[in-house]
Protein backbone atom coordinates (compact mmCIF):
# COMPACT_ATOMS: atom_id res chain seq x y z
CA UNK A 1 0.00 0.00 0.00
CA UNK A 2 1.33 3.83 -0.83
CA UNK A 3 2.13 6.12 2.16
CA UNK A 4 0.98 9.61 2.38
CA UNK A 5 2.41 12.12 4.70
CA UNK A 6 0.56 14.96 5.67
CA UNK A 7 1.74 17.85 8.13
CA UNK A 8 2.75 15.22 11.19
CA UNK A 9 0.39 12.43 9.79
CA UNK A 10 1.60 9.07 8.04
CA UNK A 11 -1.03 7.19 6.39
CA UNK A 12 -1.49 4.27 4.31
CA UNK A 13 -3.88 4.82 1.24
CA UNK A 14 -5.43 3.12 -1.66
CA UNK A 15 -4.74 3.98 -5.44
CA UNK A 16 -7.19 6.98 -4.97
CA UNK A 17 -5.91 8.30 -1.73
CA UNK A 18 -8.72 6.44 0.28
CA UNK A 19 -7.06 5.68 4.14
CA UNK A 20 -7.01 1.94 4.40
CA UNK A 21 -6.89 2.00 8.03
CA UNK A 22 -9.02 2.95 10.24
CA UNK A 23 -7.04 3.39 13.13
CA UNK A 24 -5.03 5.88 11.19
CA UNK A 25 -7.86 8.63 11.34
CA UNK A 26 -8.07 11.36 13.73
CA UNK A 27 -10.41 14.85 13.17
CA UNK A 28 -7.10 16.87 13.49
CA UNK A 29 -6.12 14.47 9.71
CA UNK A 30 -9.46 15.11 8.72
CA UNK A 31 -8.91 18.78 9.16
CA UNK A 32 -5.53 18.92 7.12
CA UNK A 33 -7.28 16.77 4.61
CA UNK A 34 -10.00 19.04 4.41
CA UNK A 35 -7.93 22.20 3.51
CA UNK A 36 -6.20 20.42 1.04
CA UNK A 37 -9.30 20.66 -1.27
CA UNK A 38 -10.78 23.71 0.26
CA UNK A 39 -13.06 22.74 3.23
CA UNK A 40 -12.51 23.77 6.66
CA UNK A 41 -14.28 21.79 8.82
CA UNK A 42 -16.55 23.24 11.32
CA UNK A 43 -18.59 21.24 13.96
CA UNK A 44 -21.51 20.64 11.10
CA UNK A 45 -18.69 18.33 8.92
CA UNK A 46 -17.26 16.78 11.99
CA UNK A 47 -21.16 15.52 13.05
CA UNK A 48 -21.25 14.05 9.65
CA UNK A 49 -18.10 12.67 9.73
CA UNK A 50 -18.71 10.89 13.36
CA UNK A 51 -21.84 9.19 12.04
CA UNK A 52 -20.26 7.92 8.66
CA UNK A 53 -17.52 6.31 11.13
CA UNK A 54 -20.06 5.17 13.64
CA UNK A 55 -22.38 3.77 10.90
CA UNK A 56 -19.62 1.63 8.85
CA UNK A 57 -18.00 0.43 12.02
CA UNK A 58 -21.78 -0.97 12.59
CA UNK A 59 -22.70 -1.72 9.11
CA UNK A 60 -19.23 -2.82 7.62
CA UNK A 61 -19.77 -0.99 4.76
CA UNK A 62 -19.64 3.21 4.25
CA UNK A 63 -23.06 4.84 4.16
CA UNK A 64 -24.51 6.53 0.71
CA UNK A 65 -25.70 9.57 0.67
CA UNK A 66 -29.15 8.36 0.82
CA UNK A 67 -28.46 6.52 4.07
CA UNK A 68 -26.78 9.45 5.71
CA UNK A 69 -30.49 11.19 5.26
CA UNK A 70 -32.46 8.15 6.05
CA UNK A 71 -30.38 6.89 9.18
CA UNK A 72 -28.40 10.02 10.07
CA UNK A 73 -31.16 12.86 9.86
CA UNK A 74 -29.18 14.92 7.04
CA UNK A 75 -30.15 16.70 4.73
CA UNK A 76 -29.39 16.30 1.22
CA UNK A 77 -29.26 19.86 -0.10
CA UNK A 78 -26.90 20.81 3.24
CA UNK A 79 -24.54 17.84 2.40
CA UNK A 80 -24.32 18.88 -1.00
CA UNK A 81 -23.53 22.17 0.52
CA UNK A 82 -21.18 21.47 3.00
CA UNK A 83 -18.82 19.24 0.77
CA UNK A 84 -19.47 20.84 -2.74
CA UNK A 85 -19.33 18.76 -6.11
CA UNK A 86 -19.51 14.59 -4.71
CA UNK A 87 -20.14 14.88 -1.13
CA UNK A 88 -20.62 11.53 -0.49
CA UNK A 89 -16.86 10.83 -1.94
CA UNK A 90 -15.44 13.49 -0.01
CA UNK A 91 -16.96 12.76 3.16
CA UNK A 92 -15.96 9.35 2.91
CA UNK A 93 -11.79 10.63 2.36
CA UNK A 94 -12.19 13.02 5.23
CA UNK A 95 -13.66 10.02 7.25
CA UNK A 96 -11.12 7.89 6.77
CA UNK A 97 -13.50 5.07 4.98
CA UNK A 98 -13.47 3.05 1.56
CA UNK A 99 -14.88 4.99 -1.40
CA UNK A 100 -19.33 4.49 -0.82
CA UNK A 101 -20.58 1.44 -3.22
CA UNK A 102 -21.51 3.31 -6.46
CA UNK A 103 -18.97 6.07 -6.16
CA UNK A 104 -17.70 6.95 -9.54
Amino acid sequence: MPTNTLNDWTFEVDQEGFLTRRDEWSEELASDLASLIGIELTEQHLATLRFMREDSAVTGVTPTLRRMQTVGGFDIKTLFALYPGKPAKKMAWLAGLPKPVGCV
